[in-house]
């Protein structure tokens, strides 16, 4: 897949399958780009679990933190990730054992090897979008 642009079908085929959510590196900041992006697909359906090992046990927006994706006890549809491009990989990692269907890495984050991996995992793979921009484009 070429990872430089997405169509616009690709990601409302993305939006249109998702239901969960886990969004590792969530912050408890109301000032963090996570935190907004978290209240924004909150807001729009999705069940959001927050991943955060600094934060694990506290609250976000009413969903109780986790350590790791594993520590999730549903099924996750989709990995967000909110970490840096050289922290990816073992997300993915974790991504692939819990087996989620798509890795979202939100803007500046670019994994090219990890998104080859989750690929061939079987799971759809978005890079350096974010999806509180996308769903407004695509009028989701």
């Amino acid at each position: 897949m070429n990872h430089d642009s997405y169509s616009d079908d690709y990601l409302r085929a993305i939006f249109a399958r998702v239901k969960t959510i886990a969004m590792v590196g969530a912050s408890p900041r109301p000032d963090r780009p996570s935190n907004h992006v978290m209240a924004f697909l909150q807001r729009k359906g999705f069940r959001v679990t927050p991943v955060n090992p600094q934060a694990a046990g506290q609250t976000i927006h009413g969903a109780t933190v986790m350590a790791a994706i594993g520590d999730i006890a549903e099924a996750i549809d989709m990995v967000d990730i909110f970490r840096r491009s050289d922290q990816v990989a073992p997300v993915v990692d974790e991504a692939i054992a819990k087996h989620a269907k798509i890795v979202w890495m939100q803007l500046g984050v670019r994994d090219d090897t990890a998104a080859a991996k989750a690929e061939a995992a079987g799971l759809d793979v978005v890079m350096n979008r974010c999806p509180a921009i996308e769903m407004p484009r695509l009028r989701l």
